[in-house]
């Protein structure tokens, strides 16, 4: 009976399940959604229950439609959000709170505080991270202030806090697990990055009583086995684990130092392989944990534009210019150029290298010709262009420029964005068979802990590439549109 990896993708609105086999070759999909709730302007959260039945729905409908006795399960892996802030009850398992999500920038005024303080420096040196609400820190030092009874409580040891991983695995063990991988736990403002060890004086700086924290651990180790579940049998080993965007990096076999990546969803997420030391941004881009294996850790640097694909959708929804994302491509390509036309894509402010969360979206260069069409052009060409400034810092930190792009993620299925990003970036973009890259790397880490692959080099020669976009804009006219774009972006 051939074995599987089931995957466990929890994104932002939903959960996504694939089984994937030795060849690396999807046998089971399932996608189930979730809401999201908005209390208040700029908060945004997350029920857990919720959470949690889109997991198990989702790995349930995979086995349904592929008709897969759940026995053959090898192992699971698990990717998730990043950031996403969880607090549940020891005993019951139960959330204590609302999970606060990345996007959640309730926690502004506590980082301002620090930052007039003077702590971002210390922050910086210790974590590679700033000092942003899009940290999972901070927001635990919100939820702990805002109520004594919680603080009380996890003092006591009574409460467990996560991110979204260490949460999954709790509920998948029966409350027998606790813990997290070194690349979550890089991404909470509460991990030194060099030992990925918690560090005594963050801590204390944001007020976290160490009871609440999971163990580091590798990204492939088994961590416990199922149990109590009607989905899956027990003593299934939970094996692989990392935060969405390194498990891009992996399932890309991104392997080597100097291999980068570039997730377009929502937003869009550069990381580079810096190899076995992290590299200190001069530049705001964020030094993090890839993955560590062996009790070794990778390194990448990393660059986040907070808007990609999400501009696309607010043309679709806002302005109503198309009934689809998909009908962007060919709204873009019907018009030669932007007619001059600028668009930065701040919608929540601006991410890597900018830091600026007071930054809002501004178009530039309309006149009486420009139509719906040389906005939707402006609109992929200004996604393109946020990557290019992350490009450029990340190759002015390293002294040596990206040779090789690969990219990833549901916007990288329009050819006219990538072969844009191609052009403006002057380099080669290669997109894989396989674009749900984050999913496939939580399988491949999962896979290696139980011995389903032999190593990297295996699953590297298993990578496959789709389709190449080589750069074919001349010089003048890609560096008219840097120009103008730089211009826009001191506007917004």
């Amino acid at each position: 009976m051939e074995k599987l990896i089931l995957a466990i993708d929890q994104g932002t609105t939903g959960t996504t399940a694939l089984l994937v086999d030795r060849s690396l070759t999807i046998r089971g999909r399932a996608t189930v959604d979730f809401p999201q709730h908005y209390p208040r302007p700029g908060w945004v959260e997350h029920d857990a229950e919720e959470i949690w039945f889109s997991v198990t729905q989702a790995i349930r409908r995979a086995l349904h439609s592929a008709k897969i006795d759940p026995k053959r399960v090898a192992a699971v892996g698990i990717t998730n959000q990043r950031e996403t802030t969880l607090l549940w009850e020891r005993d019951s398992g139960r959330a204590a709170a609302p999970a606060i999500v990345w996007q959640c920038r309730r926690s502004s005024e506590i980082c301002r505080e620090l930052k007039q303080a003077g702590h971002e420096p210390l922050v910086r040196r210790k974590t590679g991270l700033v000092l942003d609400p899009y940290f999972s820190g901070t927001k635990l030092t919100w939820l702990l202030r805002g109520d004594p009874q919680l603080r009380r409580r996890a003092a006591a040891g009574q409460l467990a806090f996560g991110t979204v991983d260490s949460f999954l695995v709790w509920r998948l063990t029966g409350g027998r697990s606790h813990v997290t991988d070194a690349s979550n736990a890089s991404r909470t403002l509460l991990m030194e990055l060099r030992s990925c060890n918690w560090d005594e004086e963050l801590l204390q700086l944001l007020e976290v009583p160490p009871e609440l924290l999971p163990r580091i651990c590798d990204s492939s180790e088994i961590y416990g086995t199922t149990r109590g579940l009607e989905i899956l049998p027990d003593g299934l080993p939970v094996a692989g684990m990392a935060g969405d965007q390194q498990a891009a990096l992996f399932g890309q076999a991104c392997f080597e130092p100097g291999d980068a990546k570039c997730t377009y969803g929502t937003g869009a997420f550069l990381l580079e392989n810096t190899g076995g030391a992290p590299v200190e941004s001069r530049n705001g881009l964020l030094s993090t944990v890839a993955w560590r294996l062996g009790g070794r850790p990778s390194y990448a640097m990393e660059g986040s534009a907070f808007i990609a694909g999400a501009a696309v959708q607010w043309l679709r929804d806002g302005l109503g210019l198309f009934k689809s994302s998909a009908d962007v491509e060919a709204l873009a390509a019907s018009v030669p150029d932007s007619g001059g036309v600028v668009f930065v894509p701040a919608l929540t402010g601006l991410g890597a290298p900018h830091w600026k969360s007071e930054a809002r979206g501004a178009i530039t260069g309309i006149t009486r010709g420009t139509t719906a069409a040389h906005l939707a052009l402006a609109t992929l060409e200004g996604i393109a262009l946020q990557i290019c400034d992350l490009v450029k810092a990340m190759g002015e930190d390293k002294g040596s420029p990206l040779k090789r792009f690969k990219v990833d993620g549901g916007a990288a299925q329009n050819n006219l964005l990538m072969q844009l990003q191609a052009d403006l970036l002057d380099l080669p973009v290669v997109r894989p068979q396989m674009v749900e890259t984050t999913a496939m790397g939580a399988a491949m880490l999962a896979g290696l802990a139980v011995g389903f692959w032999s190593g990297t080099a295996e699953l590297k020669s298993s990578w496959r590439e789709e389709h190449r976009f080589d750069p074919r804009m001349s010089p003048q006219v890609r560096g008219e549109l840097l120009q103008r774009w730089q211009e826009a972006v001191s506007k917004a």
